[in-house]
């Protein structure tokens, strides 16, 4: 996906062409890459996605910015079968049987992703099923994310593991408490400004 900086983003959620997106809710100003597949999740305010991303059974955040390539809440194949293979879930598909392996997706169901807010995931990541990111996180590009990320931790690696916060813990727990993302549209265009620079925002949102 090219950016267009001619093109407005708003309300209405920028689908592009090539993207597939079924029975999820997408924000306003959310923008959904060329080739992307967004199945059954949750996109919050102003997220957007660089292209061929799938995220399916997940709740995104407000805020996030996800390179191409990401795969949040990838397929899953039963283990403790005999054979691994999607014949025995995608039954239809191969004529075997009249209906699909609905307890099968009801536990893909029962593992999403949670994403948290201003959350960025770089080109080709992986988050696995069942894990939570806290928000303001870093993934790194290719990391592959098999356990929970605490809020404002930068992680990479397969699998990945944490490197540094962000800012020191104070800070962070100051800027949670801001909630910043929950600003409407006529505070965001108001206050946007702050965003640029830590000390003034901290300054001016955020108690000691």
């Amino acid at each position: 996906m090219l950016h267009d900086a001619a093109r407005r983003l708003g309300e209405t959620p920028y689908i592009h062409p090539g993207a597939i997106v079924e029975n999820s809710r997408l924000g306003s100003w959310t923008e959904i890459g060329t080739g992307s597949q967004i199945i059954e999740s949750t996109i919050g305010d102003y997220t957007y996605d660089d292209g061929d991303v799938s995220i399916r059974y997940s709740e995104i955040g407000k805020f996030c910015s996800i390179a191409n390539r990401v795969r949040i809440n990838p397929g899953n194949h039963p283990q403790d079968r005999v054979t691994q293979h999607h014949m025995t879930y995608r039954r239809r598909q191969f004529g075997l049987d009249q209906s699909d392996d609905e307890e099968f997706f009801a536990w893909r169901r029962a593992h999403p992703c949670v994403i948290g807010h201003d959350v960025w995931i770089g080109h080709a990541a992986v988050v696995l099923p069942g894990v939570r990111v806290g928000t303001g996180a870093v993934i790194g590009a290719a990391a592959v994310v098999t356990k929970d990320v605490e809020p404002y931790q930068v992680v990479v690696g397969v699998p990945a593991r944490p490197v540094r916060k962000r800012f020191p813990e104070g800070v962070i727990q100051r800027i949670l408490r801001s909630e910043w993302w929950s600003w409407d549209r006529a505070e965001l265009e108001e206050r946007w400004r702050d965003l640029c620079s830590l000390d003034s925002f901290l300054e001016k949102y955020c108690e000691q």
